[in-house]
């Protein structure tokens, strides 16, 4: 299938999908797949399918929203629920339960993980409750099952599965005490009116879903989320998105790591899109060299994807590491060569046959930094910070173009992780 048009506009129609954010490619493979599935010879065929059932409408939104999750993500994130719940429910005087949502809440691990942080921070069952929306059905559902195999558990301290999970075949089963905090839900952050009969939330989790936007719907986004947090609540975000608040009116709370914000005070937002596509006044230098060669990076066999974590089909054939291995570095010595055109055409084949990587979106953002395409690069950099939160080059490299349009917090903010990713580095080298 080609860069079917009326693809990409369906997409960005249903679920406000810019197709510049994730490539083509992406949405190119899951046109193919479900095509496959439905038997459609051709692009038309599977056009008349698509428009005549809201099950394949669904599918094909399922087979392009693939991001990953699990538990405590962002650990820094729930240490922080944790202390400011506890200031908030004595501001209200304890009068009523907090409440949080988590949206887009995936298969469930989000939602949950905040119901058990404020469970081991003390809070009482009475104290909190945690809503959690999804766009994909099929998400919630995995999300009421609430059974979940091995990747939804990483990092170092798993004693939280201990404490809440029980071993069911090859699973984890989650205790009772957790789903009775959580109420899960189909919504689409899209609608205006999206739980317009509610009452605003104290915190709201809503991460790496603007940087998919286009800057119209990122807007449209932003006042439907402003609207579900109440104005002393607090907004938390992906790794990426915070300058993008920063222009909106937000601030950032001040803790490390957290990538939570509020609101301003007396401080009206910037006038302008959230990504200026020219440049500023300030003096920026020159195109930047490429860096030293890409590191033999092997892709995770988990997939990435935006909004959900619903399984995607898995493909007949499963990408050899090592043939990602070659593709990485020969994308690399092309770069190193100065032979743009052909670098991001490797890049572009790499996207089409693999599960996408940092470095393949940080080395199309380079290219696209050193021909002068600034919006372009933004978004791909951001993209390679949605997969690796503290990717070094993409981190400096997103600065030094928020610091030529005049966003000098925002260059500053991304300065100031990538120092703390390179020392923490440093220490992991010395032991």
């Amino acid at each position: 299938m080609s860069s079917d048009q009326r693809f990409f506009d369906f997409l960005k129609e249903r679920i406000g999908l810019d197709v510049n954010s994730v490539g083509p490619a992406i949405i190119e493979r899951a046109v193919r797949q479900r095509s496959a599935v439905s038997l459609a010879e051709t692009a038309d065929e599977y056009w008349r399918t698509l428009q005549g059932s809201r099950d394949e409408q669904q599918a094909l939104i399922e087979a392009v929203v693939v991001p990953e999750t699990w538990f405590f993500r962002y650990p820094e994130s729930f240490a922080a629920l944790a202390k400011l719940a506890a200031k908030r429910l004595a501001d209200i005087n304890n009068l009523r339960a907090l409440r949080i949502l988590s949206l887009p809440c995936s298969t469930g691990e989000e939602p949950y993980s905040i119901a058990m942080s404020l469970l081991d921070a003390g809070f009482k069952p009475h104290q909190f409750k945690v809503e959690g929306m999804d766009v994909s059905p099929l998400s919630v559902e995995k999300a009421r099952h609430a059974l979940y195999g091995k990747n939804s558990f990483r990092g170092q301290d798993l004693a939280f599965r201990d404490r809440y999970f029980t071993a069911e075949n090859d699973g984890y089963r989650l205790d009772g005490r957790v789903l009775e905090q959580v109420r899960l839900q189909v919504g689409n952050l899209l609608d205006p009116d999206l739980l317009a009969n509610e009452p605003p939330y104290d915190f709201v989790f809503c991460r790496n879903l603007l940087i998919y936007f286009d800057q119209p719907t990122q807007k449209q986004v932003f006042e439907v989320l402003k609207r579900l947090t109440h104005v002393d609540g607090v907004l938390f975000i992906g790794p990426a998105e915070g300058s993008l608040l920063g222009r909106l009116g937000m601030r950032s709370i001040g803790i490390a790591q957290s990538f939570a914000f509020n609101r301003q005070s007396a401080v009206d937002p910037e006038p302008g899109p959230a990504f200026v596509a020219t440049h500023m006044s300030t003096p920026r230098p020159g195109p930047l060299p490429v860096p030293q060669p890409v590191r033999n990076i092997v892709p995770p066999p988990v997939a990435r994807r935006p909004f959900t974590s619903v399984a995607r089909p898995a493909l007949p054939v499963k990408p050899d590491p090592c043939d990602a291995a070659t593709l990485l570095a020969n994308i690399a010595a092309l770069a190193n060569e100065g032979k743009s055109a052909e670098a991001r055409a490797a890049c572009e084949s790499y996207l089409r046959s693999h599960e996408p990587v940092a470095q393949v979106f940080y080395w199309l953002g380079l290219l696209s930094d050193v021909a002068g395409s600034v919006l372009e690069a933004q978004g791909f950099y951001r993209k390679a910070l949605y997969l690796e939160p503290q990717h070094p080059d993409a981190l400096m490299h997103l600065a030094a173009l928020l610091q030529s349009q005049g966003d000098t917090v925002g260059a500053r903010r991304l300065q100031d992780r990538a120092a703390r990713s390179e020392r923490a580095a440093d220490s992991e080298r010395k032991r």
